[in-house]
């Protein structure tokens, strides 16, 4: 994980009561969303609460996970990076690529 990460990380741990990223609950999971062919895949996950989800870009354009109303994101992802948030409160989260607004994605955050 790179500083960058952590600090996007610890950053989300202050800013959103619903993303938290601190170390996940017993028997939580974390879920792969990746980034591939201008696209998140997949485009809407389903994951309960406490769980972390990584996202991968396998693309050459940077990406990012950017959700709306100030919440934390992943960041900048050049090819190969990774960064992980985990959701702590139920609810669904609708987030795009700040550099590409028409790359999409949903996560949906049971109890």
């Amino acid at each position: 994980m790179t500083s960058l990460t952590r600090r996007h990380l610890l950053f989300a741990a202050a800013a959103s009561p619903a993303l938290m990223a601190l170390p996940g609950h017993a028997g939580a999971a974390t879920h792969d969303v990746a980034i591939s062919g201008m696209a998140f895949a997949p485009a809407t996950i389903t994951i309960a609460a406490g769980d972390t989800i990584r996202w991968t870009n396998s693309d050459g354009a940077p990406h990012t996970a950017t959700f709306a109303g100030g919440a934390p994101d992943t960041g900048r992802l050049n090819r190969g990076d990774s960064a992980e948030l985990t959701f702590e409160q139920p609810g669904t989260f609708d987030y795009v690529c700040a550099f590409h607004s028409g790359m999409r994605g949903r996560v949906i955050v049971t109890d």
